[in-house]
């Protein structure tokens, strides 16, 4: 018993009662027009419900409609955590215009369904309603309603006041079971479109990329300062060594204020609000890394060839993200040497150079030294490691390592 009144305590039941009911207005206008409301047969009942139908089949037609369907599936069927309802908490409803004639067809046949499933609530409703205040108006003695009900009472008695709750249980329960079958069929006709979850799946991806490239970017930065500082701080104490000692601490000093750069330039980015996704960089702003390179002491030499305007949104802007870090390890690894960056768009490809010269071997015993671009050629290195990932996710390759007396980063994508 329990479990058959939960349904009443349920905010969901009564939102989702009255998103029924909203959708059986139309019908009731266009019977007022015709048949009429007075004393329709079941004929009349049936015209009634198909009436409106070419109506809101035209309406569907119109993008907006289904953006505003959308809202109001969200905010009556799926009402939020007070609802008390599991599972509920994505309701997997689509809130933007309609983009195809499959969203509009989906659109349309949504809201059929909650204009005939509106008016059956809307007739069920009056009927069991009606019924609960004829079994009253007999358990008082009072003779019975005027409109005609399905189930007619007959007689008096006050054994019916026994009976006035079960048709209200009885519309609850039909309530709730509607409800649920409407929010289900929302999912299906209003849920998102296979472009719609395309473009949310590029975002989400974009997302997880900045997270993962931001976290090897703190673990390469403040995992080779903290490194570097022990390190250093260990020989110092060996050695004993006072001139030692102070290149030591000259060189712990330099690493940390850089890491704390690194920390402050990565905890803006966070703090920054999400861009939309049209506002991401694109290879089209390549510029800007090279400006921003050239900047810091390098000599950067720029070779672009093909039409970047062609590349698809995810290849350009996964294209400027690998051009990003293969400039910043340049200048981490190798410092501010001279650069030559080649980026070409040909024969369905998009391809991507940057050479450098080697950085020199580190002194034994100096502070921050070059020569992490050997390591990082032999497969170690988070960001190379991130480069590769991006292009493989794209069906493209990227491969790094020494060519001659350069380094030399070749990334190959296919443009679809």
């Amino acid at each position: 018993m329990p479990g058959l009144l939960l349904p009443l305590t349920r905010a969901v039941t009564y939102t989702r009662w009255l998103h029924l009911l909203v959708g059986s207005i139309l019908p009731f206008v266009c019977a007022m027009v015709y048949p009429g409301l007075d004393s329709p047969s079941p004929a009349d009942w049936a015209l009634i419900a198909l009436l409106p139908v070419p109506l809101v089949v035209a309406a569907a037609v119109v993008p907006e409609v289904r953006r505003a369907e959308g809202l109001q599936a969200q905010l009556m069927l799926f009402p939020g955590p007070h609802a008390r309802v599991r599972g509920d908490g994505d309701a997997g409803v689509s809130t933007v215009p309609s983009a195809s004639w499959s969203d509009r067809a989906r659109t349309g046949a949504w809201m059929v369904l909650r204009l005939e499933a509106g008016l059956a609530v809307a007739l069920v409703t009056g009927q069991l309603m009606a019924l609960s205040m004829e079994l009253a108006g007999a358990a008082a003695g009072n003779p019975g309603v005027a409109r005609p009900l399905l189930l007619p009472v007959s007689g008096t008695g006050w054994g019916y006041v026994l009976l006035v709750p079960v048709p209200l249980l009885v519309l609850i329960a039909v309530v709730a079971g509607a409800g649920a079958l409407m929010a289900e069929a929302a999912r299906l006709l209003l849920g998102p479109s296979a472009k719609e979850r395309l473009a949310e799946l590029e975002e989400r991806t974009e997302r997880l990329l900045e997270r993962n490239r931001i976290a090897g970017e703190l673990h390469d930065s403040i995992g080779h300062a903290l490194t570097l500082a022990v390190v250093q701080a260990g020989a110092a104490r060996a050695t004993a060594d006072p001139d030692f000692t102070d290149r030591a601490l000259e060189t712990i000093e330099e690493t940390g204020r850089a890491a704390l750069e690194d920390l402050e330039r990565v905890l803006l980015v966070l703090r920054e609000t999400r861009r939309p996704a049209g506002a991401r960089p694109a290879l089209d702003e390549a510029g800007q890394l090279l400006d921003s390179a050239r900047s810091s002491g390098s000599r950067v030499d720029a070779e672009v060839t093909g039409p970047l305007e062609d590349v698809p949104g995810p290849v350009s802007r996964e294209g400027y993200r690998m051009l990003q870090e293969a400039l910043t390890n340049v200048l981490r690894h190798a410092g501010p040497v001279p650069v030559r960056v080649r980026i070409a768009v040909a024969e369905g490809r998009l391809r991507l150079e940057v050479r450098n010269p080697l950085a020199a071997p580190p002194v034994p015993g100096a502070g921050t030294g070059g020569g992490a671009h050997g390591g990082a050629g032999a497969g170690g290195g988070s960001g190379l490691r991130g480069i590769r990932e991006r292009a493989a996710l794209l069906g493209g390759e990227a491969r790094a390592g020494r060519d001659g007396g350069l380094w030399l980063l070749r990334v190959d994508l296919p443009l679809r």
